[in-house]
């Protein structure tokens, strides 16, 4: 009897630890599929998530750089016509490419050239905004006058519109040729001056990174009733030689301090490489690329006159936002 009850109680001990134990391990079989299964879907999850992730970004950058500004800028000059695309900084995105400027030249051919020189580029990157200096007055758009063109037939010309509309109806601005050079050089703090050197010589004034109101300069008379124009261009230094010239230009800089009382003067246009005495401290010469890189500048909210910027506070109809 004894001995039964023991093998009894022994099987009963034993049958509840053989099922404790397949219990703990269906359980732990459970608990692992139950893991892989979640493991899986988070897995899955997290793939999920980072396809967005990754997606997201790379959507935003296409369309930033689908949005990003592309400005043509376009430097007529009395020689030379320039033509470049740029981004809002000035970086050129393009060459810059060069062609001769017509003589005798009408508002039509000049129109003609330009769309002519500018097709390459916009192939490659189409504009979203035009910027042109131009060597003359230039006011709303328009050309007042243009003095290495002639007289006839420029006078009002709206030259700024007369481009965009051939090139798609892109917004355009335009300004005096030694302005558009004087945004890639300022330094925006005081009085800083822009004389331009090439087949004339320009000006431009600005105030603490204003463009102020334009002054032609160059037509007024600086030594025995010859203009500056006539003094320092770039026909006067083929026919009174280099030596002669740079002393010219000395003087020159020496009437626009006492006149403009600058904090700085900038001195660019193709002949600035051709000075050879010492500048004073606050003259600095600019790259000749200026005249392009200067329009990604036309289109910083602040760049122009407050005059153009918020003319209902001006014209007193209004407030300043």
């Amino acid at each position: 009897m004894a001995t039964r009850k023991s093998t009894v109680k022994s099987a009963t001990k034993a049958g509840p630890k053989r099922s404790a134990a397949t219990v703990a391990k269906s359980g732990a079989k459970a608990a692992a599929d139950s893991a892989k299964a979640a493991k899986k879907v988070t897995g899955k999850l997290a793939t999920q998530l980072a396809n967005k992730s990754v997606t997201k970004p790379s959507a935003k950058r296409a369309g930033h750089s689908g949005g990003a500004e592309r400005i043509l800028a376009v430097d007529v000059g009395g020689t030379g016509l320039k033509a470049a695309v740029i981004d809002g900084n000035g970086k050129m995105l393009t060459e810059r490419l060069r062609v001769a400027t017509p003589h005798p030249c009408t508002p039509d051919q000049l129109v003609d050239e330009l769309v002519k020189l500018v097709e390459p580029l916009m192939a490659e990157h189409p504009a979203t905004r035009i910027s042109i200096g131009f060597p003359g007055v230039v006011r709303n758009n328009r050309v007042l006058t243009a003095p290495h063109f002639g007289i006839e037939g420029w006078h009002d010309v709206p030259i700024a519109e007369s481009l965009a509309t051939r090139l798609g109806g892109l917004p355009v601005r335009m300004i005096n040729d030694a302005e558009v050079q004087g945004f890639a050089a300022i330094e925006g703090h005081g009085i800083e001056f822009v004389l331009t050197l090439g087949t004339g010589a320009g000006t431009a004034l600005f105030r603490d990174g204003e463009l102020m109101p334009h002054l032609e300069l160059a037509h007024h008379p600086v030594s025995k009733n010859h203009a500056y124009d006539e003094y320092i261009g770039d026909a006067a230094r083929m026919k009174a030689g280099n030596k002669r010239w740079n002393k010219r230009v000395e003087k020159v800089i020496g009437i626009l301090a006492s006149l403009v009382n600058y904090d700085k003067l900038w001195i660019g246009g193709g002949n600035a490489a051709r000075l050879t005495f010492k500048l004073p401290d606050n003259v600095k010469t600019v790259s000749n690329d200026a005249g392009i890189e200067g329009g990604a500048r036309l289109w910083h909210p602040r760049s122009l006159r407050e005059t153009r910027q918020l003319p209902e506070a001006t014209q007193r109809t209004g407030a300043f936002e």
